[in-house]
């Protein structure tokens, strides 16, 4: 096989009932000179079975496995092997359309000063004929990403901008590791570059990494991703001001409608009786 131009890294973490359906997006892609790299990332189910069947299917499709790292130890470990100029990272439960690498390849190819290539996202539930949301990412430099990540993880890359940062951060197991890297690439002045097509599947799901992100780890992450670039966000002072005092502003209204709702006034008016016992106990032991 001639040395592909695009790897398309997927790593594999207790998903290998979705695998089938992600790999055959890969197959069914009309530019073809790919190689898929599937990484196991210490995962307890049968994804190398799966795997290796679709190894023997089609040469282009590699495996690998490791210990569990982490998302991003095991996108590391999948580029490190890579042959292609490109990177695609795909999770093992998302799908790409089968003209993604046609229509986003030649984008970056042919424009150096372009550093990642997006696209418009479907997010779907079960089928992606079941579509719950859509997202239209806007923007072309590292602004439209401070305060909000903008790139979906499933976007191409050049692999000499991996080897510039020293890939994903692996200390970040919590999540957000793609937005710090999309920063980490830009930050110099590079740019990026959105084509305006649903070419990409997000799988929507009730437990996942970024709703277990979202609802336990924002502030955490938030708060590592701002103080390893800090300069950036230095640089930027008043407009991160701006977002900091938006988000107070945001909480506090936040609060001050959650103390108007009738749900809150009902469940004040129910504990009132064991505060006030709180409180006569409390004076009865002074």
């Amino acid at each position: 096989m001639n040395s592909p131009k695009v790897s398309i890294i997927v790593p594999c973490y207790n998903q290998a009932h979705f695998l089938n359906d992600s790999l055959q997006s890969v197959l069914n892609q009309i530019f073809d000179a790919w190689e898929c790299i599937i990484v196991n990332d210490g995962s307890p189910d049968n994804t190398e079975e799966v795997a290796q069947k679709w190894c023997a299917k089609d040469a282009r499709f590699k495996y690998i496995k490791k210990p569990n790292g982490g998302l991003s130890s095991a996108r590391n470990a999948g580029i490190s092997i890579s042959r292609g100029d490109f990177i695609l990272p795909l999770d093992a439960d998302d799908l790409i359309h089968q003209d993604y690498l046609q229509k986003l390849l030649p984008v970056i190819e042919n424009n150096d000063g372009i550093e990642v290539v997006t696209c418009y996202s479907i997010f779907f539930r079960n089928t992606i004929d079941n579509v719950v949301n859509t997202r239209k990412p806007t923007g072309t430099t590292i602004d439209a990403l401070l305060y909000e990540n903008m790139i979906m993880a499933t976007s191409l890359y050049r692999k000499e901008s991996w080897n510039r940062v020293g890939g994903y951060d692996e200390s970040m197991k919590d999540g957000f590791e793609d937005w710090d890297f999309w920063i980490s690439i830009l930050k110099d002045g590079a740019e990026f570059k959105i084509v305006p097509e649903f070419l990409f599947y997000y799988r929507k799901a009730a437990a996942s990494m970024l709703t277990n992100t979202v609802a336990n780890h924002l502030e955490s992450v938030t708060k590592y991703i701002y103080k390893k670039h800090s300069e950036v966000y230095i640089n930027k002072f008043d407009t991160t001001m701006d977002y900091v005092f938006y988000l107070i502003k945001k909480h506090k209204a936040s609060e001050d409608n959650l103390k108007k709702s009738l749900e809150y006034r009902i469940g004040k008016a129910v504990t009132k009786p064991f505060r006030f016992i709180a409180k006569l106990n409390k004076s009865k032991n002074k």
